[in-house]
């Protein structure tokens, strides 16, 4: 009755989603472990492994001959790094909580801020594991020489936000048919693989090949990093803007079936399954 109630602005608003945000940040990142230096050190150590897993099938397998002349650990991580970037984040978010989960019941939390939780917390340590094997690489082999940083630093967020529509799709559709989602990112996942084109250029390419890639977003994203990362290279069969465009596609479609969803999903849909 004689409480005052003040209408916070835009500004404060802002800092409280962002406070809210990075907290929820920190708990995803720390799910995989109590002790927060171990749950790094997990989700780090399997972007490691993956990387170096990569980088010696392609040696033993005699694949170095067919990469671009330059760097062998650059051609791979554009190629597979690009990859697990957009892999995680899809899982990340497709796996966020959504409007029936228990934390929604708590006031500041939202759909929102569990999905930019979700999709930031997969970049983060993303980055994280980039800056550390370049470190050491660049310190313990040889010195890393890439010719455009900043596009080619440009093409990982945008396989990043690629990776945040594809998901945020996905986790729209599960609800409604939660195991045929499941099966379908499955699908998408294990189809990346090759259609990602990591393995490949996509210069060499000949056309009817290429148009069994081409309508995959993270093979422009492999193909234009490539471009931007190595001088030698020049992209004439991809488009970043392509990536771009087919990303906010997605993610408008994605927030409009966010919001649909939100307003009619209900704890009783699981109990009948």
């Amino acid at each position: 009755m004689f409480q005052q109630r003040t209408q916070p602005s835009w500004m404060s608003g802002f800092f409280a989603l962002c406070e809210v945000v990075f907290h929820s940040i920190v708990r995803s990142v720390r799910s995989k472990h109590n002790n927060a230096f171990i749950a790094l050190g997990l989700n780090l150590l399997q972007t490691i492994l993956f990387v170096l897993a990569f980088y010696v099938m392609f040696a033993v397998l005699g694949l170095r001959g067919a990469a671009i002349r330059g760097d062998f650990l650059l051609y791979v991580m554009s190629g597979v790094y690009l990859f697990m970037v957009h892999t995680k984040t899809v899982s990340a978010v497709a796996g966020a909580e959504g409007p029936s989960s228990p934390m929604m019941q708590h006031a500041p939390m939202n759909t929102m801020v569990a999905l930019l939780s979700a999709a930031i917390g997969a970049l983060y340590i993303q980055v994280l594991s980039l800056i550390i094997i370049l470190f050491a690489y660049h310190v313990a082999y040889t010195p890393v020489h890439i010719e455009e940083p900043i596009p080619a630093f440009g093409m990982v967020l945008l396989s990043w936000i690629t990776g945040f529509s594809v998901g945020l799709v996905f986790l729209v559709l599960k609800p409604w048919a939660p195991s045929f989602v499941s099966i379908l990112m499955m699908i998408y996942q294990r189809a990346n693989m090759i259609a990602s084109g990591k393995m490949f250029l996509a210069n060499t390419l000949p056309s009817f090949m290429l148009a069994m890639f081409d309508w995959n977003p993270l093979f422009h994203c492999i193909d234009q990093a490539r471009g931007f990362v190595f001088i030698n290279y020049n992209p004439h069969f991809s488009s970043w803007q392509y990536a771009a465009w087919v990303a906010l596609v997605l993610i408008v479609i994605g927030l409009m079936g966010e919001f649909y969803t939100r307003r009619h999903v209900s704890l009783s849909w699981n109990a009948r399954r």
